[in-house]
């Protein structure tokens, strides 16, 4: 048997009491090779994709720049291979392989890989005894092609035209691979192919184990998936260990359990261990008062613990695992509403939302894609920097959308360590799915690998199946082909419920399940079956409510009309596209280029989808651009600049002001909902982040910079908020206070009528009340008879006390908003004199408006990078304490900041930050 060079045995990890070695295939040399082209050898990584490769070998130019996505179509229609050397092994293991591969060592086959999402791992001793060169080499084939000859084979599933979504690459529902790189209405089509994720080759005695995945599994007593857990019990820390290699007879688990290095900890040995197909498994009861409670953020501390799992022998330790842990229960509630709700005004039907540890809570949040079309870009210092942003951002959950890949494991540690929950999807998205056998049992071991890889996370809160499937697809097959439905029903249940539900409760009894991000919930459950759940689909009584919804209205008319939103128990996905940053634009587009309907900047529009590859469909593309400009035009002041480019920011600033307004009007309406007889608990907007530069729904782009949403969901997001709501088809008007607090709040409101000069019409002072929830009464839309509504807007300020959740101390929370009832392209708007300061002792901005109410008031910083992605990802990115607000005449604001990455207080971005108003669009 061959043995580690020297240099290398350094890196590996040597079990104690054992030979064992384990060697990270990313620190030896690899080389990047393709059939379809003689001329290129360059070198590879692992983690890599073929994209990234070329890149750093300079073989192509950034790919996200300009319209390069199409022109490298050419990468993702070739096969290529990834070659090393020095792979001397018992067994190789791969956590992740995208996708079609065939895997050689010594030069003989070893196997396939046909999933993304699936780890793999050969057991190669007898091939390496025979080996004089260890050459390890996985050949890729393209996804692509491979895609449409499987939709292509005989007897294939087929389904209803139009119920599939077409994006660019078609066919993408037949395989498994991360489904938005056939390309999405957000984001481009590459197809990557490459070992995506570690790979490690392990050499093993014959009495050694390698522990390729752990389940840790921690609920209360008695608990079952989908029903209240008892607050009252212990807990069960259910651990199971997949290993590799032989395992000695009577082999124990043993447990370690710590706060850190200096603390006391918990010990002993699992019980009723049982070993089964290479899977050891046990058990322990914890003391409910020994471990203290992991809470989300702003509901409490995030506690976690040191989980060490040994497997030990006669001889003692084998092997050894360490997790993160958290105790804490997380139950999405879909039981129906009781006698007792109702006569609390709750309407009868199905509850829908999340409770933490027995508490009920609103859900307030977005939606997470892929951060980047390669993962292998993905760094934990890059996640830490946008989940800073969430946190800031007065989030507490995402939902990690399918369709995408699933999260690895250093997302779910951030998460931990900053208390964002995160629901959790597989990967099937917009589309039907074949359920052939081979489909399915490959759909099982990838779902077993991945609720497994992930359980033991605190910040880990449900699973759902997928991406609008029932809300979506089966609707579509319902409208358009009805004669279909009873056969592709059968289908959906049998991957979605049969298939992926049983993978969830058979492993897990403390995450909750349902097939379809967007659902009517669970009609019936029945635990003496292996799959429990009857869904309720469109059984639904008269009068009752039911499950969560998703929102999308491109007609602009219809954007702040209150009576257009859905009415439910939560809101997982509602919203609008806008244009990025004109710094951003500066990233990625060619300085001729940058215009509202350049050819580029249209093409990099995916909205609505091209529906093929088709790299010339400025029709589709127009389509989404005149969404944005419609409702920029019925809304806001349009620019009119003479400077082309400052003509062009200020358009993309405009959509951007109003996608953030439309989102915090269907905020505050979710919200009110909590008090109203929907008893609506959860807000999670499309979407939160970029993984490109483009038109899309996001709030915070590719480099980390906020757009205008983010701020103003930060506002909307706070713990009490005041709110107008005014409904365009009744013409009622109401003020409310909402507070997300778990107990009752005492406030004081202002309500005041200005004219934009900024004189005062008349107020309302010192309306208080003691409700978490309340409605202040009418007020009347125009308050002086005779004045124009044109020239009128209420300024709406509460001041109110209350606790934090698992807190004693009182705490004072303001919240300011403001109502005009005629569009501000309407408006009586006038120059508000800003004056903008900064202050080297206090490391602060002042914004002072000093001759009239200054609407949309933003402060805004240069760009640091040039060009090209990987500029992009290192420039300087700061987020302020506030921005998009309003200031009356006189009135000036203090603004903080945080640089998250890049400049220092001194640095040049401070002294190039500017501050405008919506006035501004007027100046040429």
């Amino acid at each position: 048997m061959g043995i580690f060079p020297q240099a290398l045995l350094d890196a590996t990890l040597i079990c104690r009491a054992c030979t064992q070695q384990v060697l990270d295939l990313g620190a030896v040399d690899w080389t990047l090779t393709s059939p379809n082209f003689s001329n290129i050898s360059v070198p590879g990584r692992v983690p890599s994709q073929v994209h990234l490769d070329l890149y750093a070998a300079s073989v192509i130019e950034d790919p996200l720049y300009g319209l390069r996505e199409f022109d490298y179509r050419w990468i993702p229609y070739s096969n290529w291979t990834y070659t090393s050397k020095e792979s001397n092994a018992t067994w190789i293991v791969f956590n992740g392989l995208d996708t079609f591969a065939t895997i050689q060592f010594c030069g003989q086959f070893i196997g396939t890989s046909n999933n993304q999402f699936r780890q793999y791992y050969f057991d190669v001793t007898d091939v390496l005894s025979a080996c004089d060169e260890p050459v390890l080499s996985i050949n890729f084939g393209s996804a692509p092609i491979i895609a449409n000859s499987t939709a292509s084979l005989p007897g294939q599933n087929s389904w209803p035209y139009g119920v599939q979504q077409l994006y660019e690459f078609p066919n993408r529902e037949f395989i498994r691979k991360e489904q938005n790189d056939f390309g999405w209405d957000w984001g481009p089509a590459f197809a990557p192919a490459g070992i995506w994720q570690p790979a490690y080759v392990i050499q093993l005695t014959p009495d050694e184990i390698y522990i390729r995945n752990t389940l840790v599994d921690i609920y209360r007593e008695g608990q079952r998936n989908l029903l209240p857990p008892d607050q009252s019990k212990n807990w069960i820390l259910n651990a199971s260990i997949d290993y590799l290699g032989s395992l000695p007879s009577h082999a124990a688990l043993q447990y370690t359990i710590s706060r850190g290095t200096n603390s006391s900890s918990l010990s002993g040995k699992l019980e009723n261990v049982t070993s089964t197909y290479g899977r050891l498994t046990g058990s322990v009861v914890i003391p409910s008062n020994a471990v203290d409670l992991w809470w989300p953020v702003g509901m409490g501390p995030q506690s976690l613990y040191n989980l060490t799992l040994e497997v030990v022998g006669e001889q003692g330790t084998i092997a050894s695992v360490k997790k993160r842990i958290g105790f804490r229960t997380i139950f999405n509630n879909q039981l129906p509403v009781s006698q007792e709700q109702i006569d609390r005004g709750v309407a009868p039907g199905a509850n829908w939302h999340f409770e933490i540890n027995g508490h009920e809570f609103y859900a307030k949040g977005s939606n997470f894609i892929p951060p980047d079309p390669f993962w292998p870009s993905v760094t934990e210092e890059r996640i830490r920097t946008l989940f800073e942003s969430v946190v800031e951002g007065n989030q507490n959950m995402l939902r990690v959308w399918s369709s995408g890949a699933y999260a690895p494991d250093f997302i779910f540690e951030l998460a931990n360590e900053m208390g964002i929950l995160l629901w959790s999807e597989f990967q099937f998205g917009c589309a039907l799915y074949p359920v052939d056998i081979a489909f399915l049992e490959n759909v099982a071991q990838e779902a077993e690998y991945q609720v497994r890889r992930v359980n033991h996370h605190p910040s880990l809160a449900y699973w759902a199946g997928g991406n609008e499937l029932e809300n979506l697809e089966l609707a579509l097959v319902n409208k358009t082909a009805p004669e279909e439905y009873p056969r592709l029903l059968a289908e959906y249940e049998t991957l979605f419920l049969d298939t992926l539900a049983t993978i969830v409760f058979q492993n897990t009894r403390s995450i909750s399940y349902s097939p379809s991000s967007t659902t009517n919930g669970w009609q019936s459950l029945d635990f003496s079956k292996t799959q429990p759940i009857t869904q309720r689909y469109n059984n639904l009584t008269k009068g009752s409510i039911y499950g969560n919804t998703d929102h999308y209205n491109y007609n602009p008319s219809q954007a702040f009309n209150i009576s257009t939103f859905p009415v439910g128990r939560f809101a997982n996905e509602f919203g609008y596209h806008s244009m990025p940053s004109v710094q951003s634009w500066q990233q990625a587009v060619d300085p001729e280029d940058l215009h509202f309907n350049s050819t580029v900047v249209m093409l990099r529009d995916h909205h609505p989808p091209a529906g093929g590859t088709n790299t010339s469909n400025t029709y589709n593309a127009s389509i989404g651009q005149g969404q944005m400009t419609m409702s920029a035009q019925k809304w806001y002041p349009v620019p009119n600049k003479t400077d082309s480019l400052a003509n062009f920011s200020a358009w993309c600033h405009t959509t951007q002001i109003f996608q953030a307004d439309f989102y915090r009007a269907q905020i505050a309406f979710y919200r009110r909902g909590s008090a109203l007889k929907e008893r609506q608990l959860g807000s999670l907007y499309w979407q939160l982040e970029d993984q490109w530069q483009a038109p899309t729904w996001s709030g915070i782009e590719y480099d980390g910079r906020w757009k205008v949403l983010h701020y103003v969901a930060k506002d909307a997001y706070e713990p009490v908020v005041i709110s107008a709501f005014h409904n365009a088809t009744t013409q009622a008007f109401e003020i409310w206070v909402v507070s997300d607090l778990w107990t009752s709040i005492t406030a004081s409101v202002n309500l005041t009528w200005y004219d934009w000069s900024g004189s005062r019409l008349h107020n309302l002072n010192n309306i208080t009340n003691h409700s978490s929830h309340e409605k202040l009464g009418n007020v009347t839309v125009n308050p002086i008879n005779g004045h124009p509504a044109s020239d009128a807007l209420l300024v709406m300020e509460v001041t109110a006390e209350g606790t934090l959740p698992n807190s004693n101390l009182t705490k004072s929370f303001t919240h300011k908003s403001w109502f005009h009832s005629s569009p501000l392209s309407s408006a009586e708007l006038v120059d508000p004199g800003l004056e903008l300061t900064y202050s080297n002792d206090s490391g602060k901005f002042t914004v002072k408006a000093t001759k009239g109410v200054a609407a949309w008031v933003w402060l805004d910083y240069p760009g640091s990078a040039s060009s090209a992605s990987a500029s992009a990802v290192e420039g300087t990115v700061v987020s302020f304490e506030a921005n998009a607000f309003w200031l009356v005449q006189g009135e000036e604001r203090e603004v903080g900041y945080n640089v998250k990455k890049g400049g220092e207080v001194d640095s040049e971005w401070v002294r190039g930050v500017t501050v405008r108003s919506l006035w501004d669009n007027y100046v040429a």
